[in-house]
């Protein structure tokens, strides 16, 4: 996904919260930042439910309002409404696949979901996607194995270490917490 190049979202669930943190660089192509400050992580019904996406723009908003249009259907309920989601991309219900992924969490759950119909629940508590997917796993799954520290500290920490990894990561990060 070319899209993917362009942010990082990392989410930890530890001691009964969940954290979902994404940096704010948005680039275009391998040469080209065009905004340091956007926001991809936000929370959604009523404030019961934090999303981050990364991918293409368009296709990561059109990934994460026809999950927020399911979770209005049906009452919050995050797993159906991820499983909804994915069955409409699977029995072709949508027109086309999204070039887009999301990290979604309530209180209770941290799912993976893609534009491509994929739904899992992640392992360890740790989930990350996007440009600096493997370098913010690799930090969270170290900070959450050796450290006493709140999923919200380990987000973030996740994401410094990824901003200095990765160039297309930066630390303007926005965290919510569940």
């Amino acid at each position: 996904m070319e899209g993917m190049r362009s942010t990082t979202i990392v989410a930890v669930k530890r001691n009964g919260k969940t954290a979902i943190a994404g940096d704010g660089q948005v680039t275009v192509g391998e040469k080209f930042i065009v905004k340091n400050n956007a926001v991809k992580v936000r929370r959604i019904y009523g404030g019961k439910v934090v999303i981050g996406f990364a991918g293409s723009a368009s296709d990561a908003f059109s990934l994460s309002q026809k999950f927020e249009e399911l979770l209005q259907k049906f009452s919050g309920n995050l797993m159906r409404s991820a499983v909804e989601l994915a069955i409409g991309f699977r029995d072709d219900k949508y027109v086309r696949r999204l070039d887009a992924l999301m990290l979604v969490a309530d209180k209770d759950n941290l799912l993976y979901v893609s534009g491509n119909g994929d739904v899992f629940e992640p392992e360890y508590g740790v989930a990350a996607i996007g440009s600096g997917e493997f370098y913010a796993l690799a930090a969270s799954r170290a900070l959450i194995e050796n450290t006493d520290l709140s999923a919200k500290e380990i987000a973030l920490k996740a994401l410094k270490i990824t901003s200095d990894i990765c160039v297309f990561t930066n630390g303007h990060v926005t965290v919510e917490e569940v």
